[in-house]
């Protein structure tokens, strides 16, 4: 991921009308701009300063506005016009292989992952299936992130099954959302990084960034929402049917897993497999594999992953 950079914007002594109408009721304008640019925005009086990776033309977008503020509100109509007029409104070829995020721009490293950003834009419904260390969760994260910015979801759901890795952790204190915090943990942790603890913190208590044990989600609809099921390896087949069955207009779901790591007790037959095998075909759904040569880790977790692809009987249920 690239660094952001800064830029400042200083229109000087304080024309508070000018200002109020720029940065719009509740600072909407401004929110509007950090989606739409991926950026981060903070002013005092007259001071604007612009954080991210496309720092330069938030500034920009700024200067245009505050020109046209005079007498008359700055409206949503009016901060789409001027990001189209630097050039920031399209996407070009490259952004397709690219998601934005206020942190920055992440990239797909090889052709899997592009082939997995492009499939998550494209379809409705995406597996990313593979081993440890492939991007499957970071990129989903990412373009749940880069949608919500857009304004394409209106919100993002996190779902994982609740399946302890060969441990038995006992009782765990605290409310729902703090006995599942372990179990979504990467997801938490691909969020912090591309949009800030703070930032993340507020999104949850707003109920924007929802995170949802599986078992929970039976008799409910999502609309306009980015959903992300990950450890998918660890659904039942029930599980994951009444999963995929949630999907709502205007929704988007990814689901990842890697089918040789199965927590599930041994007599349980892996949904993500299986549903691999049923959905085989179906129009509106993409599959990308990944395989060792995909893990963006440490040098020595791909060699790991390798060896024990080579075992006999890797990759069958537990």
């Amino acid at each position: 991921m690239t660094s952001g950079t800064e830029s400042g914007v200083d229109f000087g002594a304080a024309d508070n009308a000018r200002l109020a109408a720029l940065c719009g009721p509740c600072d909407q304008n401004l929110q509007q701009l950090e989606s739409r640019l991926g950026v981060e925005i903070r002013h005092r009086s007259g001071h604007f300063s612009v954080t991210g990776a496309n720092a330069e033309a938030g500034a920009t977008v700024l200067r245009l506005l505050y020109g046209r503020a005079g007498a008359n509100a700055v409206t949503p109509e009016d901060v789409h016009l001027a990001i189209q007029e630097t050039g920031m409104g399209g996407e070009s070829a490259d952004d397709a292989l690219s998601v934005q995020t206020l942190r920055g721009r992440i990239r797909g490293r090889g052709p899997n992952q592009q082939e997995y950003l492009r499939n998550i834009r494209e379809y409705d419904l995406t597996f990313g299936i593979g081993p440890a260390g492939t991007g499957k969760t970071y990129l989903a994260v990412a373009c749940a992130v880069e949608a919500l910015q857009r304004e394409s979801v209106r919100r993002i759901v996190l779902v994982r099954p609740a399946v302890e890795a060969g441990e038995r952790l006992g009782f765990l204190p605290g409310d729902l959302s703090q006995k599942i915090d372990p179990y979504l943990r990467p997801m938490y942790d691909a969020l912090y990084e591309m949009i800030g603890f703070d930032r993340v913190a507020r999104l949850i208590e707003r109920n924007i960034i929802e995170i949802a044990p599986l078992a929970f989600m039976r008799g409910r609809t999502l609309n306009e929402a980015f959903i992300i099921l990950d450890e998918a390896q660890n659904t039942t087949v029930e599980q994951i049917k009444m999963f995929l069955t949630r999907i709502g207009f205007g929704s988007r779901a990814v689901v990842t897993g890697d089918i040789t790591q199965t927590d599930l007790p041994a007599h349980r037959q892996s949904g993500l497999r299986h549903a691999l095998e049923v959905l085989n075909g179906v129009e509106g759904i993409a599959v990308t594999r990944f395989s060792a040569r995909d893990v963006v880790r440490h040098p020595l977790v791909q060699r790991i992953v390798e060896a024990y692809e080579r075992e006999p009987g890797h990759g069958s249920d537990k």
